[in-house]
């Protein structure tokens, strides 16, 4: 008889599940049915249970719809025994440090998919749980976040867009082009106070300048480097 699997799962609102299938003495697969619905597991080591030196545990899930491959989700280990992962469909796992992704619990379970019908709703999610060297699994950490990173990159692209355009002038260059913009545009509402007849600007007016260089360089963030180009 092969020894018991040393990590148990828990989905929100189900019994707490400790007899997955033995594939191997290393590799197991927890099949979880797909109704009530629900997004997100915790995996946990046993109480006692320790991992062969230099190894972790990597949680993989296949679900309804998807391919037939298991898609990797992270991992656990003897220093974090426990995570939470998200097995939403189409939804890939969110990581977070060594091991595993922090979640919004409120999401856990899927109040408005749980009268779904057809396949999917009555075709169970697989999660396998393979005890491999920790050099594995890092390596397959390091993929997952580079392909989560992947997706925020053309907003990021567009920041540092902006900022270049930005900072290809010089901080003196950059100021002397901001204090034209604003003399040139507060010198039409001047005027004359005092026994001196000191030109002044009434306050308002500074704060209507500010007004619209601010949306001016929200619109078009390179327009100072073109102001007296031509």
């Amino acid at each position: 008889m092969s020894a018991p699997a040393p990590f148990a799962l828990i989905v929100p609102s189900s019994p707490v599940y400790t007899a997955p299938t033995a594939l191997s003495p290393t590799q197991y697969a927890f099949s979880l049915p797909s109704l009530p619905a629900f997004t997100h597991i915790v995996v946990f080591l046993l109480p006692g249970a320790d991992l062969p030196p230099d190894s972790l545990v990597g949680v993989y899930v296949q679900s309804p719809g998807e391919s037939s491959e298991f898609r990797f989700l992270g991992a656990i280990g003897n220093d974090r025994q426990s995570a939470i992962f998200r097995v939403g469909d189409a939804v890939a796992a969110e990581t977070n440090g060594q091991v595993a992704g922090s979640i919004d619990q409120d999401e856990m379970v899927d109040i408005d998919a749980s009268t779904s019908t057809g396949t999917s709703a009555t075709t169970p999610k697989i999660v396998g749980l393979s005890i491999e060297p920790a050099a594995s699994i890092q390596a397959q950490l390091a993929t997952l976040r580079s392909s989560e990173q992947s997706t925020t990159l053309p907003s990021t692209a567009l920041v540092v867009a902006r900022q270049q355009h930005v900072s290809s002038l010089s901080t003196k260059a950059l100021a002397q082009k901001i204090i034209t913009n604003a003399f040139n545009f507060l010198a039409s509402f001047t005027g004359s106070t005092g026994p001196g007849e000191e030109e002044v600007v009434p306050l308002k007016s500074f704060k209507a300048w500010w007004e619209k260089f601010e949306r001016r360089v929200e619109i078009d963030p390179s327009f100072l480097e073109r102001e007296g180009d031509n």
